[in-house]
């Protein structure tokens, strides 16, 4: 279609109403609300801000989306099951406990890890409902009848407004902080983060727990216990055993690595650690791990001395958890004291080493994808360049391809970071876009600048050899060989050299001369005279002779 919308197409004023001025505001509202705001100024504020941007923006996706699987759904009853499902929905789940529990595993499943918490207070921001309203009463009057506007506000709206619903409150992941030893007794501060602004950095910034059995068992720490911890230099490096002064123990900052001296430090060696190939890994196969040699790294150390003899050793590993040596000499990954959200009682079951793949690590999947495709649309862009110059292009499309190149690979590195899976998430999409975009457009111009049919067909040969040659290292790195991100990522750049070296020999299969004929065409010459000669001029008339004067008499 490509007119205006049928009585039966509803999907024209959805669109409109999803692009409604009060509709995008509340999706950036949302947006940054969730990922700056709720970090920095945490608390009820922050939290209704989001109820009231999410009954805004989700009525109308919730339309576009009917619309879409339903065709020939009127826009209206789009738009009030939207605005009941939506209504009826959030009043069901903020004052249920049991419909908060459902909806988080729902969420679980479709976005990731989610916590939907059952909260009555939020229902007083159901009144943003009349918003969302207000916004279809002025947007049904405007609907949105060009193709193009459709497929534009479809790839470009729906995709963020998508996943700014689907995203609620963030779940926090235990974090070991630090040991220490309190009335001859282990103690151990569990701190909680979701991303690099809100990670703890100091000991006071966890609970304290205390273990009066050997560290079998905690309990919260006391009033007068968390005064003492408060008044200790925590955080210590290295320590020795009290009943045993020879053997020490120290952790290894920037690794998951603990060594052990016999001779009162004089002379060091490993006595556990993870590989930091391995550890990267671990680490990539857990949810926003952000700055590995800095969270998943030991932190420190205590050592005291066992009830039925020997000496213990617990170490504070960060997002890895905690670390204990028995008194047997072993070593044992405890994990973390953290059930749903609280500090627990009892060890809960490590992250587990090796094993993984693919299936464990998605979202390194889908950016190892974007990766493969970028480079491959790089050369591809390359290629282009090399053509429209060749062909006596201007150099601005050179520039400009970069230079949306250039944004591409800074969106898809700070991806890679994974500081904040969401927002990685969200950049995979647009980093795909702008590349295919450029790709293609500058194969356009190519053409128009005289690439012949065998250039275009060896430059898509171009980008499928990329992608495959690319993908190969990243493959592998999904796998655990290479274990290390950078080498993997080294290695797919160095596989677009043979991209490249294919671009630069093909730039000679462009003919300058046909790209000015297509930019110039000739203009058509005068018609030719037809195929007899011009018609005679017309016979002239019969010339009259003029009457005879008359005769003059004489005079007399």
């Amino acid at each position: 279609m490509t007119g205006s919308e049928t009585p039966q197409d509803g999907a024209p004023t959805t669109l409109s109403w999803l692009c409604h001025p009060a509709t995008v505001i509340a999706l950036v509202l949302l947006l940054v609300n969730d990922h700056v705001l709720k970090a920095a100024f945490p608390g009820p504020v922050t939290g209704k801000l989001s109820d009231v941007a999410g009954l805004v923006l989700a009525p109308p996706l919730v339309a576009v989306l009917l619309t879409l699987l339903v065709p020939r759904l009127p826009a209206r009853a789009a738009a009030l099951a939207g605005l009941v499902a939506v209504g009826a929905g959030f009043a069901l789940v903020k004052s249920s406990g049991y419909a908060a529990e459902l909806a988080s595993s729902a969420w679980t499943v479709l976005a990731g890890p989610s916590l939907v918490r059952a909260d009555r207070t939020d229902l007083l921001t159901l009144p943003a409902l009349g918003l969302a309203w207000w916004s279809w009463t002025r947007s049904r009057r405007r609907p949105v009848r060009q193709r193009t506007a459709r497929l534009v506000r479809l790839f470009v709206v729906l995709p963020p407004a998508v996943l700014a619903v689907a995203a609620t409150s963030p779940i926090y992941y235990p974090y070991a902080v630090a040991t220490a030893v309190v009335d001859g007794h282990p103690a151990i501060s569990v701190g909680t983060g979701y991303s690099t602004s809100d990670w703890p950095a100091d000991p006071l910034d966890g609970q304290w727990a205390v273990s009066e059995d050997g560290s079998t068992t905690w309990r919260l720490a006391t009033e007068d216990e968390q005064r003492q911890l408060s008044r200790q230099e925590l955080g210590q490096q290295q320590a020795c055993a009290s009943n045993e002064p020879r053997r020490c123990y120290r952790i290894v900052t920037g690794h998951l690595r603990v060594e052990e001296s016999d001779d009162a430090g004089a002379t060091w060696r490993v006595a556990w650690e993870v590989p930091d190939g391995q550890r990267e890994e671990l680490a990539r196969r857990s949810p926003n791990p952000g700055d590995v040699p800095r969270h998943f790294a030991s932190r420190d150390l205590v050592v005291y001395p066992h009830a039925g003899g020997g000496h213990e050793v617990l170490v504070a590993n960060g997002r890895d958890g905690f670390l204990r040596r028995l008194p047997d000499g072993g070593w044992q990954r405890d994990g973390f004291l953290f059930e749903e959200g609280q500090l627990g009682t009892s060890w809960n079951e490590p992250p587990r080493l090796g094993g993984g793949g693919p299936g464990d690590r998605q979202l390194d999947l889908l950016l190892a994808v974007a990766l493969a495709l970028t480079l491959g649309c790089a050369v591809t862009a390359l290629a282009g360049h090399l053509a429209i110059r060749r062909g006596g292009g201007p150099r601005w499309w050179g520039v400009v391809s970069s230079a949306s190149m250039l944004v591409a690979g800074i969106v898809l590195t700070a991806a890679w970071g994974r500081d904040d899976d969401t927002l990685a998430f969200m950049a995979v999409p647009f980093v795909l876009a702008v590349g295919v975009l450029t790709a293609v457009a500058m194969i356009v111009r190519a053409s128009y600048q005289g690439a012949l049919r065998r250039w275009i067909g060896r430059v898509l040969a171009g980008f499928l050899l990329t992608v495959l040659l690319a993908g190969l290292p990243l493959v592998g790195w999904l796998y655990g060989t290479p274990s290390r991100t950078r080498f993997a990522v080294a290695l797919a750049l160095l596989a677009t050299v043979p991209g490249v070296l294919l671009a630069t020999r093909i730039a000679r299969l462009v003919d300058p001369a046909r790209g000015f004929e297509r930019r110039y065409p000739p203009r058509l010459p005068y018609p030719p005279y037809g195929p007899y000669p011009p018609a005679p001029y017309p016979a002239r008339p019969p010339t009259v002779p003029d009457p005879p004067y008359p005769s003059q008499s004489p005079p007399r």
